[in-house]
């Protein structure tokens, strides 16, 4: 543990507040005209998920705890949670599925992620920015439209609704950002 300012805690640090460890959601630092600047931190209890949010003066210290980030293979679900296995020793390792939150239908066998371990505990998740998926279910393209025109719904073979361009039909396989779920374009293989 180290302690740092308030006001250099950044989204996914780990914190240890009264004993306990936190993940941080989001962190704003605020500075009024008159008074005291603070720091807004959002957090995530890691034992049992409960969100809180904690003011600070900026110049406030905190205890920062520190994690290692990993590469894991993604192996499979099971039940809420979600099997990873480490390239170097083949150990496995079971991530609970708040920890993958949104992130959980882009998950594919196979894929490396970044895992943030602390204390042999998954606290954070990160996937490729990009994935492969093939439309399984859209409207037919309509004639003399163009592709700069407005999107339509599909849905991905992982379940996923992307909003694509009309040109895209079913069987196509696209690339789509992890991060917001939005399309890139068509895949090239």
């Amino acid at each position: 543990m180290t302690r740092v300012i308030a006001s250099s805690v950044r989204k996914g640090n780990i914190l240890e507040v009264e004993g306990r460890l936190y993940a941080v959601l989001s962190a704003e630092s605020f500075f009024p005209g008159k008074g005291t600047p603070t720091t807004q931190i959002d957090m995530r209890r890691l034992s049992d998920g409960v969100k809180t949010s904690h003011r600070y003066k900026t110049t406030e210290q905190v205890e920062r705890a520190f994690v290692e980030d990993r590469e894991f293979s993604y192996l499979y679900q099971d039940g809420d949670n979600f099997v990873f296995m480490n390239p170097e020793n083949y150990e496995q390792l079971t991530v609970m599925a708040d920890v993958v939150g949104d992130y959980a239908p882009y998950l594919q066998e196979g894929m490396v992620c970044q895992l943030s371990i602390f204390e042999e505990n998954a606290v954070g998740i990160q996937l490729p920015a990009r994935i492969v998926l093939e439309v399984v279910e859209t409207e037919p393209a309509i004639k003399n439209q163009t592709a700069s025109s407005s999107y339509k719904p599909a849905i991905m073979n992982n379940g996923v609704r992307v909003m694509v361009p009309p040109h895209i039909a079913v069987g196509t396989r696209i690339v789509v950002q992890t991060e917001d779920g939005t399309y890139v374009e068509r895949a090239k293989d």
